[in-house]
């Protein structure tokens, strides 16, 4: 208590002493009292973090920051984690006025998961000098989004197996805010296809379920003579990935799987469908044979969709991915896996068609 009677008597006469200043004075006065008794420009930034104001989108973000004189001068050294803003404009008094457009998947965001939210984090910093010198200003910058309940089974099973427990999975396509199933197999060039996989299980340990191989066919049947497109390859790489914007989603639950699918240039206005392998496995023993990657454009590298820490990994998605069991782990359990035809589909170059319906697994 002495403590934080002395910090209020200090406070009081700093006010009192530069009353006649003008109110702005006064404000300011309070809040360089503040920074110095908690030493923390991101608890105590009260005039500088009234004009940051943060606008979270489904996938992106844009930050709105009105920065103070000191700032304005230097915009080159604002951030929004390791991206520069992308507009800034003069504005009165010297000050300026810095707006970051991001996707959530760029400029270093943090993705974390609860039971109930997702979660990304970043942070705004002013770096008047360059690194290792620690930044002037930060601001934290967070998005949160309510997790959809988990799943139900609205789609009719695709495949049933018998043995170590019954096993039911389910495939199908999502509409875009993955609340129940696509009303159109019709999409158009660069639009997104939503895919849904999942396992039902009786009596059985806890599983989690991979797309281990995904390619698009012009066949519903395979055949030497058949057109393909490689989606996933290499035991859970997510390659087309690399040359657009698919990616496998945030899990709901382990024993799902959501890939986020961007529409290609492939036997356009003819139809397709989508051939995959669905395996289940031990969710407590990824290896390079049983994963979900994803690639990161930004920073060049395969990631792990459900450890990033775990990300080597992934590492072999650019050459040849084996999957050998570590010592000491259970080998009873190798997994159970099942091939799964999505379709058809149609790739249009325009979104103007809608009359035909999803028929569902092939």
């Amino acid at each position: 208590m002495p403590l934080l009677r002395q910090c209020f008597v200090l406070l009081v006469t700093a006010v009192s002493v530069l009353a006649s200043e003008g109110t702005d004075h006064v404000f300011k006065a309070c809040i360089s009292i503040i920074l110095f008794l908690r030493g923390s420009t991101d608890r105590a930034c009260f005039w500088l973090c009234a004009d940051i104001h943060v606008e979270c989108k489904s996938e992106s973000v844009t930050v709105t920051w009105k920065v103070s004189e000191e700032m304005a001068t230097n915009p080159a050294r604002l951030f929004l984690g390791n991206c520069l803003p992308t507009e800034f404009t003069p504005a009165a008094r010297g000050r300026g006025v810095a707006v970051f457009e991001s996707q959530l998947s760029e400029c270093r965001f943090k993705e974390r998961r609860t039971q109930k939210k997702l979660i990304y984090e970043n942070h705004l910093t002013f770096r008047p000098l360059p690194k290792p010198n620690p930044a002037s200003f930060t601001y934290s910058v967070v998005c949160s989004y309510q997790r959809p309940e988990w799943l139900h089974t609205f789609l009719k099973p695709t495949r049933i197996l018998e043995g170590q427990g019954r096993l039911i999975f389910h495939m199908g396509l999502l509409n875009d805010d993955l609340s129940g199933p696509a009303v159109s197999n019709i999409v158009s060039l660069g639009s997104f296809i939503n895919i849904w996989a999942a396992v039902e299980q009786q009596v059985h340990q806890p599983l989690i379920l991979y797309l281990e191989e995904c390619v698009a066919s012009t066949t519903q049947t395979m055949s030497p003579e058949s057109l393909i497109y490689p989606i996933i390859s290499n035991k859970g790489c997510l390659v087309d990935g690399k040359f657009g914007s698919s990616r496998f989603l945030p899990r709901y639950h382990s024993s799902s799987v959501f890939l986020r699918l961007q529409a290609f240039t492939f036997a356009q206005e003819q139809e397709v469908y989508i051939h995959c392998k669905l395996v289940v496995w031990d969710p407590k023993n990824p290896n390079e044979g049983k994963k979900a990657c994803n690639y990161n454009k930004e920073r060049k590298l395969w990631e792990l969709l459900d450890d990033p820490s775990r990300s080597d990994l992934c590492s072999c998605c650019d050459y040849e991915c084996g999957g050998r069991m570590k010592r000491g782990v259970d080998s009873e359990f190798h997994g159970l896996a099942q091939s799964v035809v999505l379709g058809p589909l149609i790739i249009t170059a325009n979104s103007t068609r809608n009359d035909q319906v999803v028929l569902g697994p092939a």
